[in-house]
């Protein structure tokens, strides 16, 4: 296996709890979701239903296949603070809003940035962890590459994960790099290990290898 680098830190980003937005366009699930707080609907309810991706080191699944992470013990102090009962629904990040929106379950918890697009549809709670996003690269593959401006070219390949916050930073930052979009964070990293792209933009902390 090949050692990857992590490089300086290239900005931050909020993990957040997100909400259903009383102006978001839905069908009857969220017109009852909006008739009412999320809140109100939550104690009516007696359970929380979360919507989460798994991230490591955030949100994963450790061997007995029990959900396990940061992100998983604040949804739970949540729900234990709301006396009710969690669920977790497990959905594909790239879908993750319209899911909420659809209600499919009442919040968002995970390392969701804050942005204006994202505030047209749903509301963030206020922040309760902040992270930063650098870049993981082969050393095989990257070595000889300068810093930034190297990686800016048809040549280099980056990978992210599709709806994420970093694929929008890479293809912004690096225009004429070729990108690759996975649903799979895991993967995301390994092709990167395995030498079939050059770097990723990851959010700290990221796993070693």
């Amino acid at each position: 296996m090949r050692l990857l680098r992590t490089l300086v830190s290239s900005s931050a980003f909020a993990l957040s709890l997100v909400i259903a937005s009383g102006t978001a366009a839905a069908g009857e699930a969220q017109k009852q979701l909006t008739s009412e707080s999320v809140i109100e609907a939550v104690m009516k309810r007696g359970k929380l239903k979360v919507g989460m991706s798994t991230f490591v080191p955030w949100a994963m699944r450790n061997k007995k296949g029990e959900l396990i992470g940061f992100e998983i013990d604040v949804a739970k102090k949540l729900a234990a603070d709301l006396e009710v009962e969690i669920e977790f629904v497990p959905t594909a990040w790239s879908g993750i809003i319209p899911a909420l929106i659809a209600g499919k379950f009442d919040v968002v918890i995970g390392g969701m940035s804050v942005t204006p697009k994202r505030n047209i549809t749903v509301n963030f709670s206020a922040p309760y962890a902040h992270s930063g996003i650098g870049i993981v690269a082969n050393k095989k593959l990257a070595g000889e590459l300068k810093w930034p401006d190297g990686y800016n070219n048809p040549k280099v390949t980056f990978t992210c994960r599709r709806g994420a916050t970093p694929c929008t930073h890479t293809q912004k930052l690096f225009p004429k790099a070729k990108l690759r979009q996975f649903d799979d964070n895991s993967l995301v990293l390994q092709e990167v290990v395995n030498g079939n792209a050059h770097a990723v933009l990851a959010s700290f902390p990221s796993p070693t290898f």
